[in-house]
């Protein structure tokens, strides 16, 4: 039933007069979480981190791991970033919609705390396997071009006692975690947690090696392109790409000797960019670099500023890919668009990694990733010809959405609030995960 705004009774001439209360029990405060907890008990997430994650029966905390990581899932999509934030899910009658009991802050803490770097292994298999099936119920990109973009980033942390967490190159005391995403949706297709002083490249090898594997395993069939900046120069990493006919586009450093072949590029060959604006002038050429292509950009001010920046800037890259020189380019520096997932994640769980152990940081940084999926995953088999939302757009459109829960006659019922302004969007996503066959 519409209800017009006429509808809407009269309120209190006086907001001092209105009496408060926190006494309603069947209240919801995101009720729109039902999306999640329906495609999760699709992609049977939790049963998977119970069948994948064995914890020493004799640490404290160790039981029921499916629910307590699938407790996490859900509060950091409701906007927690911390243990203690998982209390919101246990207000009012929120637990009915999740599929499962929600269990306290403390006992999370307790389980997150139990995990070694084994147990995060076993987790990324859970990360792994959820892959899969999401990709399987059609958020996948089937044998088409898979762009993925690889990047690492600081995850800043605010007490010394933080372990594994140290100054790097940003001189912020934090982690270094790598991860990788898919180009076009903004999913995470693995992450691992470092310490704060780990090299941008350290095991950065046998994570392309995993990854590979991993969207292969999900069943992607089609062309295969990794992106990434010039922290992950490694010839060794292109040759092996090259052998399994991985395509790239890798960051090169300004070293002497790309310095020489910058300096060797005749000035004809340089090719201007016409749709650059006109404050500046922008240039492409290519050059050889061993077997790989060597592909620079060079810029510079011009006209009322170029006195700040006269002289031509160069910005380069390494490719095995044999499209044209601006598409090349062009695709390159689409990878800047990882950054908008690391925001994601920042405005997610990685806004803080909230304990003292180095491994309950890694699996919460596991679990993060693997809340950031789910929410993306609703929107791509819900809403497939939409743009990809923010997480902050899908919490505040899809998520947090305030419900009473009522049952008449057997049947339950999620009363939203009148002319939300998404309401067709959350039903669209809701009648799409509800259609998926249920895991037997």
């Amino acid at each position: 039933m519409v209800h017009d705004a006429a509808d809407v009774p009269a309120g209190p001439a006086v907001l001092d007069s209105v009496k408060v209360q926190f006494d309603e029990q069947r209240l919801i405060s995101d009720a729109g979480l039902l999306v999640t907890a329906t495609l999760a008990q699709r992609l049977g997430i939790e049963e998977l981190v119970n069948e994948s994650v064995g914890l020493d029966p004799q640490q404290a905390g160790a039981a029921l791991p499916g629910r307590k990581v699938m407790s996490l899932v859900h509060g950091m999509l409701a906007g927690a970033d911390s243990i203690d934030d998982m209390n919101v899910l246990r207000a009012g009658s929120t637990s009915l919609v999740l599929g499962h009991r929600v269990m306290a802050p403390s006992t999370l803490g307790t389980f997150l705390r139990a995990f070694t770097f084994g147990h995060v292994r076993q987790l990324d298999h859970v990360l792994d396997v959820a892959l899969t099936r999401a990709w399987a119920a059609g958020a996948g990109p089937g044998g088409g071009p898979l762009v993925i973009d690889i990047d690492s980033f600081v995850g800043e942390v605010h007490g010394e006692q933080k372990q594994g967490a140290s100054y790097g190159y940003t001189r912020q005391l934090g982690y270094h975690p790598i991860a990788a995403v898919r180009a076009d949706t903004g999913e995470v297709l693995h992450i691992r947690n470092r310490k704060g002083r780990a090299n941008t490249q350290r095991g950065a090898a046998r994570f392309v090696d995993e990854l590979l594997a991993r969207v292969r395993r999900a069943g992607h069939t089609g062309p295969i392109t990794i992106r990434a900046d010039s922290g992950f120069e490694n010839h060794k990493l292109m040759a092996a790409l090259t052998r399994r006919g991985v395509e790239f586009s890798i960051g090169v450093k300004q070293s002497k000797t790309i310095r020489a072949l910058i300096k060797e590029i005749p000035d004809a060959d340089w090719v201007t960019i016409a749709d650059y604006p006109d404050s500046g002038q922008a240039q492409i050429a290519e050059t050889q670099l061993g077997n790989f292509r060597l592909i620079v950009r060079r810029t510079r001010l011009v006209g009322a500023q170029a006195q700040l920046w006269p002289d031509w800037r160069h910005h380069c890259f390494a490719t095995n890919r044999t499209v044209p020189l601006l598409t090349a380019d062009i695709d390159h520096r689409d990878h800047a668009t990882i950054e908008l997932v690391i925001r994601d994640l920042k405005d997610q769980a990685l806004a803080h990694f909230p304990s003292g152990q180095m491994h309950a940081n890694s699996a919460w940084t596991v679990i993060g990733a693997l809340a950031h999926n789910l929410g993306r995953w609703s929107t791509l088999i819900g809403l497939p010809d939409q743009p990809v939302q923010t997480a902050r757009a899908r919490r505040r459109h899809l998520l947090q959405i305030p419900a009473r829960l009522t049952r008449t006659s057997r049947q339950w019922t999620l009363r939203m609030p009148a002319r939300w302004p998404w309401q067709h969007d959350f039903v669209t996503v809701l009648d799409a995960i509800r259609a998926l066959p249920a895991r037997t």
